[in-house]
């Protein structure tokens, strides 16, 4: 194929499709080039864009003398989902600035190593719950148990129960901000006022001396956290990163909820993770799950893509885009693409056994790419890991079995899930008249 320009028929604006199609719209936009390709040219929101993905399409989007961030994510996304201000907006020292607070908060493996008992008590709560007869999906269960468990790691005030409350609200933004169609966003968006406006007020509160995180933790790194000039964040952008702190953890909910349809499909991996389990006498940090987890994370429909500005012309794969146009990265088109992984498109959690350094394949991006000090990748992702390995043995309890019903998913929805969000229940335990 020659080289040419990134531009499409000008009466042509594929920015419907992203909320008709779903997660199907990059797969549609492949279809128009040739197999294998790694740059397809689009029209988003009336301007020239181009979908790239694969090894070379990750170190473009994460190089900041070429793509830049701020004003790159739709406003509806940035309002309610991460929210004005945030990190995720800022380029180059701003950025680094910022990114060093987050990287001392929940980069560390200390803070693993600090929130992995959490972890483990709030999903031991949620596995006697279900056998005492709970009937929560395991969706639901891990909004609770991750909640709860960076709350108390983050230095959050509040009962359990406050706790498991303010965790829906930001579940419920995750789960709205992508269907600006719908009366769901406009939940999200009340649930981001609420959530704001709270978090503004713990920092307040940790200010005026009413409150005394622990030194280190989110709630008191970010009430104290300075600008580059020094100043204090203004209370309610201190309030929205403390809230970036805790908000991911509490989105990988949904890979539980496919991590609860593969163990349903593959019996012998519940077998084995939960035998790994009984033996370390922990839900936390045993390889078997962790490679499980990281399998999911890489084939289970998460972030679709992610958007930055083109500083200049850019060029891939014999596709260019002038300088002002955006440059999307596939998430689940890099995650997949056959040119990077084995067998790409069959789920084998065999492929990160004994992978440490994640951070070092480059088409492995589900939290995002790139150095995580210098670019974009979430901070959290470790914490992420941590906690998703750790439902997934707690869902591997023999004492439990995974309905098969409700376990289909909605592709064309952003985000998505299975639609029962995983049913669980105690092993053996009757079923109830569902008028009951």
């Amino acid at each position: 194929m020659s080289d040419s320009t990134a531009t499409t028929n000008p009466l042509r604006d594929d920015s419907l499709s992203v909320l008709t199609r779903g997660y199907g719209f990059g797969v549609r936009l492949w279809e128009r080039t040739r197999s294998g390709a790694r740059a397809v040219p689009l029209r988003l929101l009336g301007r020239p864009a181009l979908l790239v993905r694969g090894a070379e399409a990750v170190e473009l989007f994460y190089d900041e003398q070429r793509i830049a961030r701020h004003g790159a994510m739709p406003a509806v996304v940035q309002q309610t989902l991460l929210g004005r201000g945030s990190i995720h907006s800022l380029d180059e020292a701003e950025h680094r600035h910022r990114k060093a607070t987050f990287l001392d908060v929940a980069y560390d493996d200390e803070e693993v190593a600090r929130l992995t008992p959490l972890l483990d008590r709030e999903w031991r709560r949620e596995v006697d719950e279900w056998l005492a007869g709970g009937r929560r999906s395991a969706y639901d269960a891990a909004i609770g148990a991750f909640g709860r468990a960076s709350m108390a790691w983050a230095g959050l005030p509040g009962t359990a129960a406050a706790r498991t409350r303010w965790s829906a609200r930001l579940a419920q933004i995750v789960d709205g901000f992508g269907v600006p169609y719908s009366p769901e966003y406009l939940l999200a968006t009340a649930n981001r006022a609420w959530s704001d406006r709270h978090a503004r007020r713990l920092v307040e509160a940790v200010r005026a001396g009413a409150l005394e995180p622990d030194p280190g933790t989110a709630l008191h790194e970010w009430a104290w956290h300075r600008d580059p000039e020094g100043a204090l964040l203004p209370a309610k952008l201190a309030g929205i990163e403390l809230q970036s702190s805790i908000r991911p953890m509490i989105a990988v909910a949904r890979f539980v909820a496919f991590a609860a349809g593969e163990l349903h499909d593959r019996p012998e991996w519940r077998g084995r993770i939960a035998a790994e389990g009984a033996e370390r006498g922990t839900l936390t940090g045993g390889p078997l799950a962790v490679a499980f987890a990281q399998e999911v994370r890489r084939t289970a429909p998460f972030v679709p893509m992610l958007p930055g500005w083109a500083r200049d012309d850019v060029e891939l794969d014999g596709q260019r885009l002038p300088a002002g146009g955006r440059v999307l990265l596939d998430i689940l088109g890099t995650d997949t693409v056959d040119a990077s992984w084995h067998r790409a498109s069959e789920f084998d959690p065999e492929r990160f056994a004994g992978v440490d350094d994640y951070e070092a394949i480059t088409t492995f991006v589900p939290h995002g790419g790139g150095d995580p000090a210098a670019g974009h990748r979430c901070p959290v992702e470790k914490l992420a890991i941590a906690g998703l390995a750790a439902a997934v043995t707690a869902l591997s309890d023999p004492r439990l079995t995974i309905l098969d019903e409700g376990l289909s998913v909605d592709r064309r929805r952003l985000p998505t899930k299975p639609s029962s969000g995983g049913r669980i229940r105690a092993t053996g335990a009757p079923s109830r008249c569902p008028f009951h």
